[in-house]
């Protein structure tokens, strides 16, 4: 743990809980049998909300107010401008109160103070580009078809859908989802999830001080079990669009089956950075750092393996410890902070048994591999830790750890290289690093992934379309593609004037 960078305790004076209730139907309710749930903040051990703890009848109610408002059709057909100009006035609002989500943000997920405000702003930006797509829905029409024939493709919005949001960016990853739907014209109904539900019940608020009709967007607080399987199985529902691990992918996928309804997915990753001797190792190694570290490692698109030419692995790997000790890990009311506090113990044990099980088979720890020690906070934190000498079959190399943790691997060709990037479960994304542009090209375009970043990690725009291939799941989020998940497509064939011809002889 010697020759780290540690933010100690900001000693910041915590503010009252917050009190989440559900939102249903254009009103903020408690849970019928007056459950609840506490949240304690991972870094500061305080209590930071009260949330209804939802069920059943909750996750029922909101289906039936979604789907009666969605047949209603008063959302569904109103026109784009106005639909617009509601998320033009949150997006609005989220600038406004942009300091009151980030703190409760910080307090209840660990993150990193500067973070937080930095990824509100990123949502309210979302809304904003979700606003103009929601003027440009269009299909496509059919002049050719003969002199008595018209035909149209309408696009119209999918129906009523299911968002079920992860804790790692609760307050960018709901608005990768809600405005583009609403874009749409469709209903929602959102279960965040019962770690971080707070900033997810003040986007309610926003939504109700914009004029969104009531049961247009619910929110139903709780659990998976029950309220994440009511809200995949309910025959009510026609879409569920769920981000978070792939295991619970799969069981949504599953549950969701039984009505045929349509599921996007966007899970986890095991993200590979190929670096080769051309590369500017300097810039690589600065992303390699922030693409392991950002978010704590608590990121499906981090950056969490490296595979490097053998001819600068070694040099390339003192890089990367080297800023490794500089990064600011401690407290995430401190400004300074760049990495916070791990979600939970249990997730801590996780991230730890990753990291032991690596060592007992021969790997070694170039730096960190145990909890880290923060003065005046709780004991939720990890030192940010590189691990080497690797086999590619082993765990640490394969599956998605979810923490600060570096996975390093060698390789001396492409073909190399992209078959240890290919020979993997995951597809999210992908990274290459070389001054020769047909080198990245040609790994661009043969690597299995969503997203592939040349020179550079984790860049990200709202017109850039996100999402992976293989069991990092399916369908695609942002961009106009993201607009695209919530519309289906109908067929209209029109026939001009009385010319058809009588199919009965005589």
């Amino acid at each position: 743990m010697t020759k780290m960078t540690i933010i100690p305790s900001a000693g910041a004076t915590m503010p009252a809980p917050f009190v989440g209730r559900h939102l249903i139907d254009g009103q903020w309710r408690d849970s019928a049998d007056g459950a609840v749930s506490e949240r304690h903040s991972p870094a500061h051990g305080t209590h930071v909300s009260t949330a209804a703890k939802g069920g059943v009848p909750e996750a029922e109610a909101a289906i039936a107010a979604a789907r009666a408002t969605f047949d209603a059709g008063d959302w569904a057909f109103s026109s784009g401008a106005s639909r617009a100009a509601i998320l033009l006035k949150v997006a609005d609002l989220i600038e406004r109160d942009l300091d009151r989500i980030a703190l409760l943000e910080t307090l209840e997920s660990g993150k990193p103070i500067s973070q937080a405000k930095a990824e509100i702003g990123g949502a309210a930006d979302l809304w904003r580009y979700a606003a103009s797509l929601a003027r440009m829905v269009h299909g496509d029409s059919h002049n050719a078809l003969g002199p008595d024939m018209l035909g149209v493709v309408l696009k119209e919005p999918i129906g009523v859908v299911s968002m079920i949001t992860p804790w790692n960016f609760p307050f960018l990853i709901v608005s990768q989802k809600l405005p583009f739907a609403l874009a749409a014209g469709c209903t929602a109904v959102i279960k965040p999830s019962e770690l971080t539900p707070s900033t997810t019940c003040i986007l309610g608020e926003f939504l109700i001080e914009a004029g969104l009709p009531a049961g247009v967007a619910n929110i139903v607080l709780g659990y998976g079990d029950p309220v994440g399987e009511v809200l995949s199985t309910d025959a009510r529902v026609d879409m569920v669009s769920f981000t978070g691990s792939t295991g619970v992918g799969k069981r949504i996928s599953a549950a969701a089956s039984g009505t045929l309804k349509k599921v996007s997915l966007e899970l986890g990753g095991k993200n590979p950075q190929v670096i080769f001797p051309d590369a500017d190792l300097d810039q690589a190694a600065d992303a390699i750092t922030f693409g392991v570290y950002f978010n704590a490692g608590e990121c499906c698109n981090s950056g969490s393996r490296i595979i490097v030419h053998e001819d600068v692995a070694e040099e390339l790997t003192a890089k990367v410890v080297a800023l490794s000790r500089k990064v600011p890990f401690g407290d995430p009311l401190d400004p300074a902070t760049q990495v916070g506090a791990i979600i939970s113990p249990e997730h801590m044990a996780k991230i730890d048994g990753y990291v032991q099980g690596a060592v007992a088979e021969g790997a070694t720890l170039a730096i960190g591999g145990a909890a880290l020690d923060v003065d005046g906070v709780g004991p939720q934190f990890y030192q940010p830790t590189v691990v080497t000498n690797l086999r590619p079959d082993m765990p640490i190399a394969r599956d998605e750890v979810f923490g600060p943790v570096l996975a390093v691997l060698t390789f001396t060709t492409l073909d190399e290289a992209l078959s240890l990037c290919n020979d993997a479960a995951y597809g999210l994304s992908a990274g290459v690093w070389s001054k020769d542009m047909s080198t990245c090209l040609s790994f661009a375009r043969r690597v299995q992934a969503g997203t592939v970043w040349t020179n550079t990690w984790m860049d990200g725009f709202p017109e850039m379309p996100f999402g992976g291939v293989k069991e990092s799941g399916q369908g695609r989020e942002l961009g106009r593609y993201g607009l695209e998940e919530f519309l289906e497509v109908k067929t209209v064939q029109m026939r001009i004037g009385d010319t058809r011809q009588p199919w009965v002889a005589g």
